[in-house]
Formats: C-alpha cells, sequence, structure tokens
C-alpha cells in the first residue's frame, strides 16, 4: 500500500461486504453474512461497481463478492465454536473496515485489531462519522507487517500470548512476501491458537485457472498500489505450516467455501482458498 494513505483494497472490501447486505436484503443474492453495520461504516454510499471490478465477467465479480462475504462468515463461525471452548481473546491482523468487533454479538471477548497506522486513523474516523461506538473490548495494534515485529506490537497493546486465541488473516498474505508470512505464521504458533487465513492459489494463473480474469485482479490490485507478491499451492500450505507444529489443517477453495453454505458453482482449484489450522 501507499504508506501515507488508508488502503484501497480496504474500501474496496468493505463495499463488496455491504452491496452483499443490499443485494441479500432485496432478494438477489443468497444471504451468507449478516453485517448490519456494513453500510453504516463507510464513508460514501455503496455502489455495484468498484475499481477492482473494471475488466472482469459479471460471473467472476458475484464469485469474488460470494467469496468475501463466505470468509467473514466463516470467521464469525470460527469464533463462536472457539468461544464455546472458552476462548476469550481475537487478533484480527490486517482489520480493514471489519465491524465484527463493534457488534454485541460476542460478550466477554477481547479484541485486537492489527493494521497500519494510515488505515487504522481513516477507520476511527469512519466510526465517528457514523457513530458507531469503539467498545472498550477492543484494542488497536498499529503495524506495517513487512517491517514491524508483530510481537513486540501485540506485547505492548497488552496482549496475552499465553491464552487460546483466534487468529483472523483474510486479504493480507498475498500482499507480504515469505519471509513476512513465515514471521507472522511462527509467532502465531508459539501460543495455543486457532488460525483463520486465506491466499491465492498459483495454479490460479495456470492452464486450468482463468488467466485473463485473474491477470485482471492482480493489475487493479496493482493500480491501487498494493501488488500480490506471494502465490501459493495446498501443498505448499501444508509444507509451511507443518515445521510450525500446526495441526487439523483445512484447506478450502472457493468453490468448496462456497458450498459449505449452500451456494454451487462450477468447481475448480483455482483462485483464493481458506485455511484453517490449529496448534493445539
Amino acid at each position: 500500500m501507499r504508506h501515507e494513505r488508508p488502503s484501497a483494497t480496504a474500501l474496496a472490501m468493505a463495499h463488496i461486504r455491504a452491496l452483499h447486505q443490499v443485494l441479500h436484503q432485496r432478494g438477489d443474492e443468497p444471504a451468507i453474512f449478516d453485517d448490519p453495520l456494513a453500510l453504516r461504516i463507510l464513508p460514501e454510499s455503496v455502489c455495484p461497481a468498484a475499481d477492482l471490478d473494471h475488466g472482469l465477467t459479471p460471473d467472476l465479480v458475484r464469485r469474488r463478492r460470494l467469496y468475501i462475504a463466505a470468509r467473514a462468515r466463516a470467521a464469525v463461525d470460527c469464533i463462536e465454536a472457539a468461544r464455546t471452548q472458552g476462548t476469550d481473546q481475537v487478533v484480527l491482523l490486517g482489520a480493514g473496515l471489519d465491524t465484527l468487533p463493534y457488534h454485541d454479538r460476542y460478550p466477554g471477548i477481547r479484541y485486537f485489531e492489527v493494521d497500519h497506522p494510515a488505515t487504522q486513523r481513516w477507520k476511527r474516523h469512519c466510526l465517528t462519522r457514523s457513530g458507531i461506538a469503539i467498545p472498550e473490548s477492543l484494542t488497536y495494534i498499529p503495524i506495517d507487517f513487512d517491517h514491524d515485529p508483530l510481537d513486540h506490537a501485540l506485547a505492548a497493546g497488552g496482549f496475552d500470548r499465553g491464552r487460546r486465541t483466534v487468529y483472523t488473516w483474510l486479504g493480507v498474505l498475498m500482499y507480504l512476501d515469505r519471509p513476512a508470512i513465515e514471521d507472522t505464521i511462527g509467532y502465531i504458533a508459539g501460543g495455543p491458537a486457532i488460525l483463520l487465513f486465506d491466499y491465492i492459489a498459483r495454479d490460479a494463473f495456470g492452464p486450468h485457472g482463468n488467466q485473463e480474469q485473474l491477470h485482471t485482479r492482480a493489475n487493479s490490485v496493482r493500480a491501487l498500489g498494493e501488488q500480490w507478491r506471494t502465490y501459493l499451492t495446498p501443498a505448499q500450505i501444508c509444507t509451511l505450516l507443518t515445521p510450525f507444529g500446526y495441526q487439523a489443517v483445512t484447506d478450502l477453495s472457493q468453490s468448496s467455501l462456497l458450498a459449505t453454505y449452500g451456494i454451487d458453482t462450477t468447481p475448480t482449484d483455482a483462485g483464493p482458498h481458506l485455511v484453517h489450522a490449529s496448534t493445539t
């Protein structure tokens, strides 16, 4: 990202989540994820088209929107399941305009939002403008994932690494270089944790993926100053996680994730994948 500005892709993802609310409320899209604050937090009205849609087919735009809604729902489901087992800490890595900590859905959970300082300043302005209160259970952790140690930043914010924690890391890994990815995964593995993250499958650009459309997506992101840097395969994900002691690794392609919420799409391993793993 351009470091003096908030994340443009964070705004784009917020628009996508908000548009999903609009479409399913009027019956034009299946209801996957209900977010009563998605529209309120936006600094402008939600638009049906975004900068990231240019050059993409309507089908790919729809599948991407449903995937964004599904990964947000998966995060809620993960936190719900962990909460029933006594987990009371959640770390949102690259929180963007995510509104989960501002709901009254999970009393008793302490949240840590980790993001770039410019994006956090912008988000707090959006919250103030929209009248959304910042809960006492939330701590902001400013960080540049490429340069700042996650352990120092979280420790300074009062995070208890010894307590079982859910980490969500959505829409971030593909923007990082391999050393930053390994540092983050390694840090999380140092305590009792559940990790939910997504990545772009390397074969998305191979002969079985929609090469032209995915290159268009990559170019659109690059034009916003936030280039995709890392692509992986499911086999590489296992190779990445196993040495750190992660267990019960589940890797779902976009089509497989959507199927869990009753949405049928053309099966493919190309494009985004959502991974759930734990250290205990």
